[in-house]
């Protein structure tokens, strides 16, 4: 039981895994702390009043356009950093699977050689 392991120990590639985990770890914490925190809206966000008959004024819009396309900025920016911390995972993934894939082979390969030594012996024996 402990050779499949020192196997999967020694074809996962380590290095890759241990060189890529502190940019996917610091790109986690860091949408992690988007999402728990989010800035808080400016109190000049507020809905409009909608019981008055006045229209807002043309300043207002502006400033409510400016802020809706700041925030607008900020959720593609964070959108961005997940699809590249997902790309980032998917690719470490990748080379996982390939990883054990590997191993599923080589352990095929060995039992297939270990029946065929075990095969040999018993002929031996029985001579």
């Amino acid at each position: 039981m402990a050779i499949p392991w020192l196997l999967a120990l020694k074809v996962i590639p380590w290095g890759d895994v241990i060189e890529h985990a502190p940019k996917v770890l610091n790109a986690a914490r860091k949408l992690m702390e988007r999402q728990k925190s989010p800035e808080s809206p400016p109190a000049s966000t507020t809905p409009m009043d909608l019981v008055s008959d006045a229209p807002p004024s043309l300043g207002e819009l502006r400033s409510r356009l400016i802020e809706a396309r700041q925030l607008i900025d900020q959720q593609a920016q964070t959108q961005t950093q997940m699809a590249q911390t997902l790309a980032e995972l998917a690719e470490q993934n990748a080379r996982l699977v390939a990883a054990v894939e590997l191993l599923r082979v080589r352990t095929r390969v060995f039992i297939f050689v270990i029946a065929a030594l075990v095969a040999g012996v018993i002929v031996l024996f029985v001579r």
